[in-house]
């Protein structure tokens, strides 16, 4: 039995759409089609614009957070938050290889993973939640999923904790992009610097751009910039309020010497920072929003209201190479691996 490539033989409401944009789907486990991968399901790194949105939902209380959790995937077949509209990833261990894909993908059953596709578009069933890590947006679970034709993943290496490397998977998208966007001699703008996402997006782009370029990364707050100190992979640390873009603005031209940014790149977890990523580039600059908080409309509105001319890049989160890019930082660079050690390898 063949499913569609893409899983649309999964989609339940609405038909005829993918199934990401599906309202609910199928997360039946008892078959799966000959096409597809079931995965005994370990633990979810949540997106980290709707850990974010659930826990403020919650006022932190875990109990809470674990039952809008099971209500959206009993709802939905999925795990995709309905306010943000986000999911995460997942790792976990084959299960069961469909017969059309036996010796064409490679892997063997007991291989642990990491799902490189949406959790937005993953069949997901949980049978119990172990755990919710707060501080790290990481929910263990037991539980099942499937790995459509068209899903990539990652095979977790063996010389970092499994932990660790998923922690650097879920964003991996974003340095990867970096490192095909950031040319020799260029100003990049890093909002959410000292993030997941936004630590490897400063490393790689000063990497890319060189003894000539600058790499300012955006924090919130005066302990977050000494870490990013620390950590050298920035060469100019500004503190201010994302969702302040004259503020970031300003201090964005006082650190690059009255100039505006060839690239602005939005790490952030937070609504309404379209507007601090677009002012501070220069004209036929790049804009690249990896942020799942992005209000793509408030963007491209945004732009037209300062008379922008800008390239706009949705955060795609795969790229060719993206996984081996973001684990080879790790390698590179002890001082960013022992800080991705400490603050996610739980």
């Amino acid at each position: 039995m063949m499913g569609c490539k893409y899983g649309t033989h999964r989609v339940i409401e609405p038909k005829g759409v993918l199934p990401q944009a599906a309202y609910k789907i199928s997360n039946d486990m008892d078959t799966i089609y000959d096409n597809e991968i079931l995965i005994d399901v370990m633990a979810l790194n949540i997106d980290s614009a709707s850990f974010t949105q659930l826990k403020e939902e919650a006022g932190g209380d875990v109990e809470k957070i674990k039952a809008k959790i099971f209500q959206i995937v009993n709802e939905r077949g999925k795990m995709q938050n309905p306010v943000t509209g986000s999911g995460g990833m997942l790792i976990g261990r084959v299960e069961k290889i469909g017969d059309a894909l036996l010796g064409k993908r490679d892997l063997k059953i007991g291989d642990k993973i990491a799902t490189l596709v949406s959790l937005t578009l993953t069949p997901l069933r949980i049978d119990e939640i172990l755990s919710v890590k707060l501080d790290i947006d990481r929910v263990e679970i037991k539980g099942k999923a499937i790995l459509f034709e068209s899903g990539i993943y990652a095979k977790l290496p063996d010389d970092m904790e499994e932990t660790l490397a998923l922690a650097a998977l879920d964003v991996a998208g974003a340095p990867a992009q970096t490192a095909k966007l950031v040319k020799p001699g260029q100003s990049v703008l890093v909002l959410g610097a000292n993030g997941k996402s936004g630590m490897l997006c400063c490393y790689e782009a000063k990497k890319r751009v060189g003894p000539t370029g600058k790499v300012i990364g955006v924090v919130r707050r005066e302990e977050a910039k000494k870490k990013l100190e620390e950590l050298d992979i920035c060469h100019e640390i500004i503190i201010a309020d994302a969702q302040k873009p004259v503020e970031v603005l300003n201090k964005t031209l006082e650190a690059n010497g009255g100039k505006e940014v060839d690239i602005a790149i939005n790490c952030v977890n937070i609504p309404n920072t379209e507007m601090s990523t677009i002012l501070p580039v220069r004209d036929e600059g790049i804009a690249y929003f990896f942020s799942m908080a992005t209000n793509f409309t408030k963007a491209a509105l945004g732009a037209e209201g300062v008379g922008k001319d800008i390239t706009m890049i949705i955060g795609n989160g795969y790229t060719k190479d993206h996984a081996e890019i973001t684990l080879q930082e790790l390698r590179e660079n002890k001082k960013l691996r022992k800080v991705f050690e400490e603050m996610y390898a739980k």
